[in-house]
């Protein structure tokens, strides 16, 4: 018996020991040298990629150094914290070599071999062009070097145990298969950018059971409490966006006609507004080409909600830069309410997070400490019903007391 015991334990180790081999990839040798940089064309280029990538809004914590990580990512599952790309060689990518860098992309593989997690977007980025992993790389390795250690990722168990990450891999990354189109055409160059680099499906899409994008893509999601909407019916509802609306918002992080950008989506922006022209053009025709015909539904009104003290709020906090005489419209390119996208969304969450939090690039104060979540929910109704005529969205008191206390300021 006791025999039997040390060969069935011999086994489980032998087993646990080949998965833990199949599941890890050999090291590759740390780079002994940085790179010199490249020309001014190349270093050009290689901030437009990781422009296009995003590649500093998520690896930037708030008040940190650019790319130099700690920035806390939310997930059902627990919190990731974004890693250092700087070019450190300690506690960074100093000592990756590009092929090191090429493999974490397609593969999500780290230098030392240990499995990425998704929250790092190479279930997209594993379609860009050798070129482009070439010039965002270059442009990485001639940033500042940065010492600095993100937190420990703070994951529910069993998804702590990175192993674990080769069964999700299976099922949702196919890698490799470049994404960059054959031509050179307008709608090819949007999708790849979309698609690829920008990742958008990430966030537009929303997660599955076991944190895979939803299929079909671009039908909405949730980041951090704010609504992520689906980018499928751009071109539907009672403001439909227009090809250029959509151009100058991705470039600008403003449509006058539908609002400003707002939480993760307005980084965004700001990073795009350092690229090309045309790149952000041609997301825009291609974004334009995947609308769905709309549903035929019978709307169902919500219950009405009282207004109570809406209409005195917005007169006293919104009118000066929202009120259809206020020289705040004209003259700062302030949006009309009526046609927002927080406000004519089905979830609430958008415009209550706005009114807590406000915009920083837009010069819009936040309201956390001076409403209550009742008179957050009396501003909602008055701005709905009386300006957007729409049904009353509910249980925004509720949402309002819940999104105070979860999502990030």
């Amino acid at each position: 018996m006791r025999n039997k015991l040390i060969v069935a334990s011999g086994a489980a180790v032998l087993m646990l020991g080949g998965l833990y081999a199949w599941t890890r990839e050999a090291a590759i040798a740390p780079l002994q040298m940085v790179p010199a940089p490249g020309g001014q064309d190349s270093h050009r280029d290689g901030a437009r990629i990781v422009a296009l990538g995003d590649c500093m809004v998520c690896h930037t914590a708030q008040g940190g150094a650019p790319y130099a990580g700690g920035l806390a990512l939310k997930t059902p599952f627990g919190t990731i914290y974004a890693t250092n790309i700087t070019p450190d060689p300690t506690t960074g990518i100093g000592n990756w070599p590009l092929e090191a860098f090429q493999r974490a992309l397609r593969r999500g593989v780290s230098r030392d071999g240990h499995l990425l997690y998704p929250a790092f977007p190479y279930v997209h980025y594993t379609r860009m062009s050798d070129n482009d992993i070439a010039l965002a790389y270059g442009f990485l390795m001639s940033r500042t070097p940065v010492q600095s250690i993100p937190p420990a990722n703070d994951l529910m168990f069993p998804l702590n145990f990175r192993p674990l990450l080769a069964f999700w891999n299976l099922l949702n990354l196919t890698s490799g298969q470049s994404a960059v189109p054959a031509d050179t055409g307008q709608i090819a160059r949007g999708r790849y950018l979309v698609d690829t680099l920008g990742h958008c499906a990430s966030c537009h899409s929303g997660l599955d059971p076991i944190g895979g994008e939803r299929k079909p893509a671009f039908g909405g999601g949730t980041v951090d409490g704010w609504h992520a909407p689906a980018l499928t019916t751009l071109t539907h509802g009672n403001a439909p966006w227009t090809e250029a609306e959509l151009a100058t918002y991705l470039r600008t992080g403003l449509s006058l006609s539908h609002g400003a950008a707002k939480g993760p989506m307005q980084a965004i922006t700001e990073h795009l507004a350092e690229t090309n022209e045309v790149d952000t053009k041609a997301m825009a025709r291609y974004l334009m080409t995947i609308q769905t015909q709309p549903a035929t539904t019978t709307s169902i009104a919500a219950p009405p909600v009282s207004r109570g003290d809406g209409a005195a709020l917005f007169a006293a906090s919104c009118a000066g830069c929202h009120g259809a005489p206020a020289p705040m419209m004209r003259l700062a390119q302030r949006p009309s309410l009526a046609r927002s996208s927080a406000v004519l969304g089905a979830d609430p969450s958008n415009f209550i997070l706005t009114v807590l939090h406000g915009v920083d690039g837009a010069r819009m104060p936040p309201y956390a400490a001076v409403l209550s979540d009742g008179q957050v929910a009396s501003l909602a109704a008055y701005v709905r019903s009386d300006l957007a005529a729409q049904p009353s969205w509910s249980g925004v008191s509720e949402t309002t007391a819940h999104l105070r206390q979860e999502a990030p300021q």
